[in-house]
């Protein structure tokens, strides 16, 4: 099996990691992101005929229908949409939090996503495609410092359970993916660049790591059409839930 995919966030982390999976497996791989070099970067890793760059942010409506109107023949048909952009920022409680570091995370992890996949639903409706959406087990277990990114994954979440009711007998399916801890540029992100947080939080940890995220997408995707898989939680074995607070006098 293979088609047309379009993974957004493939500059980095899982959404290039997947990118490379697809794209080796056949597919056609449609791979959006903020930084034009590193999109390069795939397509001369990967070639032209397998990848198709598509520079964008996702908080830039005008920008995301320029890219859909502008796609090359062959790219076209997509089959498969993964939302895998987003990000973290900050570790503060909420009384201590960056309102425009909240605004940013709502507008990139809510926003973009269901812009994007508004846009693209009649193609996929079409196509009797899939659609998969990266949220969290934040989205599940709060922890504290993670506030606004733990609800906008939660957003996303139940917006993925929202659009498989909905578009029930069109033969579209839907799975919301809720990966624990790995490891990729996303403590970087989260705390501006901190390389000793990062090594700090991996460390020792055997995370998961993009390629693990890849893999299980690519799994996903390619499940025999009659299959839905709705919510699937994964983790590192070094990982479980966290526990309750307690204040004390």
């Amino acid at each position: 099996m293979s088609g047309v995919i379009l993974i957004t966030g493939a500059t980095s982390g899982i959404g290039r990691a997947a990118a490379r999976r697809f794209a080796g497996a056949g597919w056609k791989v449609i791979a959006t992101g903020r930084r034009q070099e590193r999109l390069d970067a795939l397509v001369a890793e990967l070639g032209a005929d397998q990848v198709h760059a598509a520079p964008f942010d996702m908080r830039d409506e005008a920008a995301i229908d320029a890219a859909l109107d502008t796609l090359p023949e062959g790219f076209r048909d997509i089959d498969v949409l993964i939302n895998n952009a987003g990000l973290a920022l900050g570790t503060a409680t909420a009384q201590e939090a960056d309102l425009a570091q909240w605004r940013q995370m709502i507008d990139t992890n809510i926003t973009g996503l269901v812009t994007l996949t508004h846009r693209l639903l009649p193609r996929l409706i079409a196509r009797k495609g899939a659609i998969l959406n990266i949220s969290s087990v934040a989205a599940t277990y709060p922890y504290k410092g993670g506030n606004a990114y733990g609800g906008t994954k939660a957003f996303v979440r139940q917006f993925s359970l929202g659009l498989r009711a909905d578009l029930h007998g069109t033969g579209v399916r839907v799975t919301s993916i809720e990966p624990g801890m790995a490891e990729t540029e996303f403590t970087l992100v989260r705390t501006g660049g901190d390389q000793a947080a990062s090594d700090a939080l991996y460390g020792g940890a055997a995370p998961m790591t993009g390629e693990d995220i890849a893999e299980t997408l690519f799994w996903v995707a390619t499940l025999p059409p009659h299959l839905n898989m709705n919510a699937l939680e994964l983790m590192p074995v070094s990982q479980s839930f966290a526990g309750f607070q307690v204040a004390r006098d």
